[in-house]
């Protein structure tokens, strides 16, 4: 018996993707300036980036990232529970935590390692994980890390989260959502989650990647727009490389959920601390996303204007008032065909197709920056409205 070999297969599967016409391939940037960026010897207008605040390159984080490696150097040079966490990690954690309303915040490397890293921590074997179906790949792999049952309701259905929870009345049970999702752009129904959870006795778990610094008014997240506290989602993840221009991410919520995590989740306690000069950015990032308000209002205002022009054009625009706004054209090959489209006009749209999304809902995924101009917005809809297929006129 002839025992199959790892790599063969891999190249196999690589190979089927690329038949199927769902191979994904890197592109490299040479330079970004705004929303335009410089790639295989071209300048494009992108509307693909998660810098919605345009802070990536706001010249305080620069400035905060060089002051701080020109003081401490560039790595932490350790975990954060040996020697690796400094002065500009305990700042920023402090202003996280009181940013979002809560009692601590924890830094991870990564959100992935962050989702990761909570779920392992708080669920075991036996214990039930409620997700809905369009949660991002991490919160997945972080509940069957965990050995937990997963259940999964079809998006945004309390219903049917609230049937799952009852199914296992005896079990520990941690309910997480998206707060906002990233490939639909829509909002979880958080009122209505947390009230079933404080019903049913779960906890309530939401990942707001794409919720900080865009929604709320002062931009602490989709959590606080619904007016719910640490009370209501006692366990609250978000990245800090969106809208805050940076890396990384945090957990935050009561004291011993980060005592605990501090002990328990190994993807913390197993891991180099992110530089701390990227921390400092990052603390910079955090008080020019709560003073310049100005920022959400300018981005309520372009997607304002880019679905009022969508809807007029007839596009296959999806549901959602945030900075992702989808367009859904269903054939993973139309879809592609249409980003190709765009770039020869100097427009970076990103095609997003199986299995990164279901079959049959592949997506031109639109997302805009505070960075943005009408006339950029114009130039956009103008492209997409002459597009074959797509658009009213096209119909």
């Amino acid at each position: 018996m002839t025992r199959p070999d790892l790599l063969q297969r891999l190249s196999a599967q690589a190979a089927a993707r690329e038949q199927a016409g769902l191979r994904r391939r890197l592109r490299v940037v040479e330079q970004v300036e705004g929303p335009w960026l410089q790639a295989d010897g071209r300048r494009l207008l992108g509307f693909c980036s998660n810098d919605y605040l345009g802070l990536a390159q706001h010249p305080a984080l620069v400035d905060a990232l060089k002051r701080a490696a020109d003081s401490d150097g560039v790595g932490s040079a350790s975990a954060h529970l040996i020697c690796g966490h400094r002065r500009e990690h305990a700042a920023l954690e402090e202003a996280l935590a009181t940013w979002t309303g809560r009692e601590r915040a924890l830094l991870f490397s990564t959100g992935y390692m962050a989702n990761l890293g909570t779920l392992q921590a708080l669920l075991g074997r036996g214990d039930a994980c409620i997700q809905d179906k369009l949660n991002h790949a991490c919160l997945l792999d972080g509940a069957q890390l965990a050995g937990a049952e997963l259940k999964r309701y079809p998006h945004a259905d309390i219903d049917a989260a609230g049937r799952q929870l009852r199914s296992r009345p005896e079990a520990a049970a941690l309910l997480a959502t998206d707060g906002v999702f990233s490939m639909d752009g829509d909002t979880a129904p958080l009122r209505e989650l947390a009230a079933l959870c404080t019903s049913e006795g779960a906890t309530l778990m939401v990942d707001d990647a794409h919720g900080l610094g865009v929604l709320g008014a002062d931009g602490a997240g989709s959590v606080t727009a619904a007016g719910l506290t640490q009370a209501d989602v006692p366990v609250l993840m978000a990245t800090l490389g969106k809208a805050l221009g940076c890396s990384g991410a945090f957990v935050a919520g009561p004291a011993g959920l980060i005592d605990g995590l501090t002990q328990f989740a190994r993807t913390y306690v197993y891991t180099t601390a992110m530089p701390p000069a990227l921390a400092a950015a990052t603390h910079a990032a955090v008080v020019l996303a709560q003073q310049d308000s100005w920022r959400r209002e300018r981005l309520t205002s372009l997607i304002a204007r880019f679905r009022a022009g969508a809807h007029q054009l007839g596009l296959p625009l999806m549901a959602s008032s945030s900075a992702i706004q989808p367009l859904l054209l269903g054939d993973a090959q139309a879809a592609l065909d249409a980003a190709r489209t765009l770039e020869r006009q100097g427009l970076l749209v990103v095609a997003i197709r199986p299995p990164t999304v279901p079959q049959g809902q592949a997506r031109l995924r639109i997302t805009l920056s505070a960075l943005h101009e009408d006339a950029h917005v114009d130039r956009l809809l103008d492209a997409l409205g002459r597009l074959p297929g797509i658009g009213r006129s096209h119909a």
